[in-house]
């Protein structure tokens, strides 16, 4: 700042300089000297009062950055806290990174439990998708076996698995004859027999 004084006391001296020599100029007799030397005079103070201009912008400029600087250092003072206070919100931080801690530590087991769920419910599905195609075959082999039984007249016995079992049956599927064989027993013989009996 008191180089910007300096400067101005200079700018100040020169322009009084200019001013002075303008004076003396306008007394003197020799006209085109002087229109010659006022001109060059007034080229100068032009020019000085252009930098002096220059000058007392940026010293304004200047003078606004340090009074910004000192605002913001006030503002930085009024916003220090206290050793204590530091201290509190640093516990009490801690305390909220361990709540967020032990809430990760539940939404991993939540996460892990809507896991298990989804597994267990696409297992479900699935044996549900088995059961409903295993009910469709059964009923599916019931009609096979209704027809089997209504074109041969031969009920075959699943429960006996130690034989091949049945029954021969009328037209309304009453059970007229009871039939065995050995599991040893040809195909071929078994068809035979039961072809005799029908």
């Amino acid at each position: 700042m008191a180089v910007d004084t300096g400067e101005r006391l200079a700018v100040d001296e020169v322009l009084s300089f200019a001013q002075d020599l303008v004076g003396v100029l306008r007394a003197s007799n020799d006209r085109d000297a002087n229109a010659q030397t006022g001109a060059g005079a007034r080229m100068l103070l032009s020019a000085c009062r252009s930098d002096s201009d220059d000058l007392e912008l940026q010293m304004r400029e200047h003078q606004e950055k340090i009074h910004s600087c000192k605002e913001k250092i006030d503002k930085a003072k009024s916003e220090t806290i206290t050793d204590d206070e530091l201290n509190a919100l640093q516990k009490k931080m801690e305390e909220k990174l361990q709540e967020e801690k032990q809430l990760r530590q539940e939404l991993r087991v939540l996460r892990d439990e809507l896991d298990n769920l989804d597994r267990q419910r696409t297992s479900i599905e699935e044996r549900k998708d088995a059961v409903k195609k295993k009910k469709k075959d059964m009923q599916k082999a019931e009609r096979t076996l209704s027809m089997c039984v209504s074109v041969t007249n031969i009920m075959p016995n699943f429960e006996d698995q130690e034989k091949i079992s049945g029954y021969i049956v009328d037209k309304t599927g009453k059970k007229i004859e009871k039939f065995e064989f050995e599991k040893t027993t040809l195909p071929v013989e078994i068809c035979d027999k039961l072809w005799k009996k029908i």
